[in-house]
């Protein structure tokens, strides 16, 4: 059995752009193009190409459908109209994150639900498991589709450029059927960057066309293609969470600062309420440690796993970390306990390789795009 990673199916086109490539969560991708702080400027500025097909898309079709998502996820599935998404989470029994997710209702008893690349077969197995006594058949579709992001201020106008869709009534975590470029697509007004942007649902064997279309629709307002790198610093200072890192199995979306995923006003029950609820409490009270943006006075730049301390005592950890292209310092996030978790706090610190750098805490996210 291979162990080499997977390809997308625009890997000879990333090669053909000097691409270097890595290996993330089993698949070969794009790490960067050229200059990563290029590609995430162009981001935050004008427009950037991603390639996103490493993400996996379940179906969960059906009578029973929502029913069998509304107990699998901890969101409450029956609120999301026809065409909506909805950010949300699969928990463990003890509520423990599994992953992130966001749900797609397509249909009045269709939902596509797409994972994070490393937690895809996990999600897959653990939605089949909770759905098996619903009325509702769960698919894996993971090869089934490719996924290209368009992101950035200018993305609206280059993506109108070459579809007869309806972009300005296409609302913030909504969903269409259209066709872009000559391609049916699935046009989600989603992202992970911080900006205004669209990603595009195709099937693999028309990928390439896509891409090359709106490379050249995006030409004049400066849009470039961007790899993993860039687009790892543009949701840090988003202060959007990755899992592995701020979301792992050892924390519930209560320790997360994203309880208000957890619908318990939902009916019946679902995986981990019990666990949740209890969770709900204890974050009410005394919650332990918060999640919060660090900043630098110096430049030196924290990774994960970092200790972040104060009076010579060890207060949390590094869960992120990198230079801020758009603020010009070394941002982190970190878990730290409530006692120094408040915005504004100083004389905390980061233990990087044995020397204690100065940060200041504040409030996430670190950069919020203008309306």
């Amino acid at each position: 059995m291979s162990n080499a990673p997977r390809l997308t199916s625009l890997d000879a086109l990333h090669r053909s752009l000097g691409a270097t490539m890595t290996d993330f969560a089993g698949w070969d991708m794009p790490l960067r193009y050229g200059s990563e702080r290029d590609e995430h400027t162009a981001v935050r500025t004008r427009a950037g190409l991603f390639d996103l097909s490493h993400m996996g898309e379940i179906t969960v079709t059906g009578p029973d459908a929502m029913k069998a998502l509304n107990y699998a996820l901890v969101g409450n599935i029956a609120t999301i109209g026809l065409g909506r998404a909805r950010y949300t989470m699969i928990c463990q029994e003890d509520g423990g994150i599994v992953d992130d997710l966001i749900v797609y209702r397509l249909g009045e008893t269709e939902y596509m639900v797409v994972a994070n690349a490393g937690n895809a077969g996990i999600v897959l197995d653990a939605i089949t498991e909770r759905a098996a006594g619903f009325d509702a058949e769960v698919r894996d579709d993971r090869d089934a589709y490719a996924l290209i992001a368009v992101q950035g201020p200018e993305s609206p106008g280059i993506l109108a450029s070459v579809t007869d869709a309806d972009l300005d009534g296409l609302k913030y975590y909504a969903g269409l059927p259209g066709t872009v470029a000559g391609v049916p697509a699935l046009i989600a007004r989603t992202g992970y960057t911080g900006e205004d942007g669209f990603e595009l649902f195709v099937a693999p064997e028309h990928a390439e066309q896509l891409w090359r279309a709106l490379t050249e629709a995006g030409q004049d307002a400066g849009l470039v293609p961007c790899g993993l790198s860039c687009r790892d610093t543009l949701r840090l200072e988003a202060g959007m969470p990755l899992y592995g890192h701020e979301l792992t199995t050892a924390l519930t979306p209560f320790d997360a600062g994203l309880g208000r995923v957890v619908k318990f006003e939902k009916d019946g029950d679902f995986v981990g309420r019990t666990a949740l609820e209890a969770a709900a409490e204890k974050a009410a009270a005394n919650p332990p440690r918060k999640l919060v943006g660090l900043i630098a006075e110096g430049r030196r730049v924290p990774r994960a796993g970092f200790s972040v301390v104060s009076g010579g005592e060890v207060v949390g950890e590094v869960t992120s970390g990198a230079p801020s292209p758009t603020l010009g310092k070394p941002i982190a996030m970190a878990y730290v306990d409530a006692a120094h978790a408040a915005p504004g706090t100083t004389g905390v610190g980061i233990d990087i390789r044995g020397t204690h750098e100065a940060y200041e805490v504040v409030a996430l996210p670190f950069y919020k795009r203008q309306k």
